[in-house]
């Protein structure tokens, strides 16, 4: 039906289709008084399932019914002060702007001729997050879905400028908290099943300076080629900043490609007290940045930053309707030829968006409040006597373990903590993430929300300390 597609003729329909959308998602927000429902896929599934797609109901305030039924109603609010789990945050109101206008408009970031102005915008997003990293006069970058897919190409553009014709000498260096994407990115580009080589960190995780040149050392002496070696400004467990101006000097030291893995602490980048913790990224090679994390963007929004922009010819590919040579040679700034993809979002309009609206020291300040609550909480679990807390946040994650206060076995412990995550899920009142410190369950709180307090971090643990208590009480034989 034509009267469904936007032009000229549907602008009236459009709008008020989007407000009633914008109306219930707002009412929703407004009303949420935890951050989940505790609904079990089981309970859902049915519904969904039960839905026929081929007959549709010709409404849009009927499908918005059954979508408050089927998603709105039961979906998990980042936005909720008690939702501690995970790298996803709440996110600006300029940001949804830019996302409800790039969505509408439908631009591709592939060539010139599907985009104009949207090529400008990410453009210059390029070159001002490159000089905030320091990256130098002949840096640039692309917007990508992902820090995965960010990783992916910046471990495709070390490989070939590795140039060797052995790929199975080939080898990539990363701690042992880096990110999984790591090694999914190794066996994607065809490298061999010993490619990544796991570094081990110290007491605060971070990558052990000695124990990676002991690795390069080796390598060198095995005839191995060390690729690159992935440090990580923020690890997805820890929150933990590898000593980056040290593995810089090592990557220089060996001809190694450097690349920073910032996903997480990205952020910093804006940050008008903590951006020393990201000393030393100005070396890098190339850097993974996601905004969706701790730029309180919607997903997604990632960049893939390089030191030289000539490496990124490495995704340059050639088609006929799509031909970075000509493009070039008529001064035609088309995007096609830097990306892994091809059609492609501007998400980069959400973070124009904000930046206009709110500048960078009001993103930085966002940030900065969850990490100094990071600190306050690990404090907090610290002063607990029921809690132990692995390592002293750089971000604003904190790893811990409910402690009986009966020794009791750490099997049983393990099974508490991980009773507990899931029952506090179950209620709805709160929703933490769990990790692993070695061989034993531990619990984490992400906290990327500013509007969560000291006093959220409080109860919170309570509520894990009260359903851990519950388990080794309904199973005392067992658990101690």
């Amino acid at each position: 039906m034509r009267s469904h597609l936007l032009n000229d003729t549907t602008t009236e329909r459009y709008r008020a289709s989007v407000t009633e959308g914008v109306e219930r998602v707002a009412a929703r927000i407004a009303t949420t008084s935890r951050p989940f429902t505790g609904v079990t896929a089981d309970t859902l599934s049915p519904r969904v399932e039960a839905v026929d797609l081929d007959t549709p109901l010709h409404d849009t305030v009927a499908a918005l019914d059954e979508l408050d039924e089927l998603y709105l109603r039961d979906a998990v609010y980042f936005h909720h002060p008690r939702h501690l789990a995970h790298l996803n945050c709440p996110v600006v109101i300029p940001a949804v702007l830019g996302e409800a206008v790039l969505s509408a408009v439908n631009s591709s970031l592939d060539t010139w001729d599907r985009s104009t102005g949207g090529t400008l915008i990410e453009r210059r997003l390029i070159d001002w997050t490159t000089e905030r990293v320091g990256l130098g006069p002949a840096a640039d970058g692309v917007f990508t879905s992902g820090g995965t897919q960010s990783n992916l190409q910046a471990l495709l553009l070390a490989r070939e400028e590795a140039r060797t014709d052995s790929p199975a000498r080939l080898r990539v260096l990363v701690s042992e908290a880096g990110h999984l994407s790591v090694q999914k990115a190794a066996k994607t580009l065809g490298l061999g099943p010993d490619a990544v080589v796991v570094i081990p960190t110290d007491r605060d995780k971070r990558m052990q300076i000695v124990a990676l040149a002991r690795e390069l050392a080796r390598l060198d002496e095995q005839g191995l080629v060390p690729m690159a070696v992935v440090a990580t400004a923020g690890t997805t467990d820890f929150g933990s900043i590898d000593p980056l101006p040290q593995i810089a000097d090592l990557c220089a030291r060996y001809g190694t490609w450097m690349h920073v893995d910032a996903a997480y602490g990205g952020g910093l980048l804006a940050s008008r007290t903590r951006r020393h913790l990201l000393d030393g990224i100005e070396h890098a090679d190339s850097v993974t940045v996601d905004h969706h994390k701790s730029f309180f963007q919607p997903v997604s929004s990632s960049a893939l930053l390089v030191r030289d922009a000539a490496a990124l010819r490495h995704a340059t590919y050639h088609a006929a309707d799509l031909d970075p040579r000509r493009a070039a040679q008529e001064r035609v700034p088309d995007q096609v030829d830097k990306s892994l993809q091809t059609t492609r979002r501007f998400d980069a309009l959400k973070l124009w968006m904000t930046l206009r609206v709110m500048g960078a020291d009001a993103l930085g300040d966002l940030f900065d409040e969850v990490c100094a609550l990071a600190a306050r909480g690990f404090d907090l679990i610290g002063a607990d006597p029921r809690f132990a807390v692995v390592a002293e946040p750089q971000l604003s994650t904190l790893v811990f373990r409910y402690i009986p206060e009966a020794i009791c076995d750490p099997a049983a412990i393990d099974r508490a903590n991980l009773y507990a995550r899931k029952a506090l899920f179950a209620s709805g009142d709160a929703v933490v993430a769990g990790t692993k410190v070695g061989e034993r369950q531990f619990l984490k709180f992400t906290l990327l929300n500013p509007e969560t307090s000291a006093a959220d971090i409080a109860a919170v643990l309570d509520l894990i300390a009260g359903h851990a208590e519950q388990y080794l009480g309904e199973n005392l034989d067992r658990a101690c």
